[in-house]
């Protein structure tokens, strides 16, 4: 191994432990290929998923790698019209498993989220039976101001560009605590514990994914 993948294992090892005392179930994956393959066990088959706007999710391969014929699966990118977009996003508050990554983790295992419309911060804090998150270590940051940080002046500025969004941050690439119409920063979700045994699980990723 490198000394960077090296310093990736050691350090998931430390945050698994502490997820874990926050309630989260956690692995970590050398590689998205690992990640996958981790991911699906955990799907069962039969079962409704769906997934949040995440970079993370497609780079793996994840949402690629699930077979129609074993899931029932939710995709919004194939709604029609907005009314359908809209339809898409309810049903998946009553989906069996919800994919999405985390704009931010901290050492100390809390997840920090950032969400223009909501939905997937929404569903990360109730409705679908599992949140499956998967997030590479790129997205590892030392404590909370670190990590929202990061995703003001990181994630939200490359994921306003991608979207083509007019917001200040895809103009010059700096946050302005904007108050735009294409603000994707309204919500912003610090999950520290999960009560429901079982239902939130992290896969940490040793490689870079996403923003």
């Amino acid at each position: 191994m490198t000394p960077v993948q090296t310093y990736y294992e050691t350090l998931a090892a430390s945050m698994i432990k502490k997820m874990e005392k926050r309630g989260f179930e956690a692995w970590y994956c050398p590689d998205r290929r690992e990640a996958v393959k981790t991911a699906l066990s955990l799907i069962k088959e039969g079962s409704t998923v769906t997934w949040g706007g995440s970079m993370s999710i497609l780079e793996s391969g994840l949402v690629q790698a699930l077979d129609p014929e074993k899931y029932h699966i939710i995709d919004r990118s194939k709604a029609a019209t907005a009314e359908e977009k809209k339809e898409c996003y309810r049903q998946a508050f009553s989906s069996d498993y919800y994919l999405m990554s985390t704009n931010a983790i901290t050492k100390d295992g809390e997840l920090v989220n950032v969400d223009g419309t909501g939905n997937r911060a929404a569903a990360l804090v109730y409705g679908p039976d599992h949140v499956l998150i998967l997030a590479g270590m790129n997205k590892v940051e030392p404590n909370l101001p670190a990590a929202i940080d990061r995703v003001h002046h990181t994630a939200a500025p490359a994921n306003a560009i991608r979207l083509g969004l007019h917001t200040p941050c895809a103009k010059t690439g700096s946050c302005a605590d904007c108050l735009s119409p294409d603000c994707i920063c309204a919500h912003t979700v610090i999950t520290r514990y999960n009560r429901i045994p079982g239902r939130i699980k992290v896969l940490l990723v040793g490689e870079a994914l996403g923003y």
